[in-house]
């Protein structure tokens, strides 16, 4: 499997069958917190990264392989920006045709000023778009998107595909410490929440491994905060809990890999993983990936994640302080 993977807990989508429509790490973001690491350089070309067909022939081969129960959701979720990948509204309209299971789509939203990308995402079931700032100022500072991917254009572009659709749209906030978890941020993002008018506020904590070695999640009273302001339509978002699946890969270390390109695993849950599917194997399997070249550990907040070789990292002791920040 080159663009399917899972079936992986997802924090509010159950067992989420993965699609991955671009390579790593293909985005117009490169958001602090993002686990994926570094987008070098930024990507706002829209094309198709990876074959159309290719692309369903393994969901169908997934599909398949899973008894009813196995998977609740499919997700277009990519290892960057999935909407940069041109063929995503026939993709979603073909996966339509398989199966009867829902199709969410985890976006930053950034394109849904574009009329085509609104038209692809249409048929999905549910939208995962993010807002993690309510000014221009603060999305530059957070985001830090390509010059082409303004705050403007991704306001309009919520604002409009929130009037069109039919689907379920569930905003995504991302609350780090010290930059959007104080008051005057989150009215200002409470107030641009306001004119988008959006089914659901998911309020994250950037508990993966952040790129950027000086990014902390919001604490006990930054969390309280986001959930007085934005009010009741938001809730919090806990880590997901429960088991990977590593099946359709020739070897064990091909599954793990496919699984951290997208999904940055802890060393606990690694190895947690492992025992379930390779009783006995866990060391060995551990010690392949660190000589395969096809892996790297990588720490964050005291703890030790897997994640794919070619993410970028920056190193520890190059990057102690951050940039200065807003809305204190």
């Amino acid at each position: 499997m080159k663009y399917v993977y899972g079936p992986v807990p997802s924090r509010r989508l159950g067992k989420s069958l993965g699609i991955d429509t671009i390579p790593l790490k293909t985005c117009n973001w490169n958001c602090v917190y993002c686990q994926l690491g570094r987008s070098r350089p930024l990507v706002n070309e829209r094309k198709d990264y990876f074959p159309p067909k290719a692309i369903l022939a393994e969901v169908q081969e997934a599909l398949a392989a899973h008894a009813h129960g196995e998977i609740d959701w499919v997700t277009f979720v990519g290892s960057g920006e999935p909407t940069l990948h041109a063929s995503i509204g026939w993709l979603i309209r073909r996966v339509k045709d398989l199966t009867d299971l829902p199709i969410a789509v985890i976006t930053n939203g950034s394109l849904l000023y574009l009329p085509e990308v609104r038209l692809d995402l249409s048929l999905a079931d549910a939208i995962l778009p993010s807002l993690d700032a309510g000014t221009a100022d603060l999305y530059r500072k957070v985001n830090r998107p390509h010059p082409q991917a303004t705050f403007e254009r991704l306001v309009e572009g919520l604002i409009e595909f929130q009037n069109e659709y039919q689907g379920k749209l569930w905003i995504e906030v991302m609350l780090v410490r010290g930059m959007n978890d104080s008051q005057q941020a989150l009215k200002n993002i409470a107030a641009v929440l306001g004119q988008i008018q959006p089914d659901e506020v998911h309020i994250n904590l950037p508990t993966r491994p952040p790129v950027e070695t000086w990014v902390q999640p919001a604490d006990r009273d930054g969390l309280m905060r986001a959930i007085a302001i934005i009010g009741g339509i938001a809730k919090v978002v806990h880590p997901a809990e429960g088991a990977f699946d590593l099946s359709g890969y020739d070897n064990l270390a091909d599954a793990v890999v496919a699984i951290i390109t997208r999904h940055p695993m802890s060393q606990d849950q690694l190895e947690r993983t492992l025992a379930r599917w390779a009783p006995g194997e866990v060391q060995a399997v551990l010690a392949g990936l660190k000589t395969s070249g096809k892996a790297q550990v990588v720490e964050r907040h005291r703890q030790r994640f897997w994640i794919a070789a070619p993410a970028y990292f920056p190193d520890e002791e190059k990057n102690q302080s951050s940039p200065s920040r807003q809305g204190k």
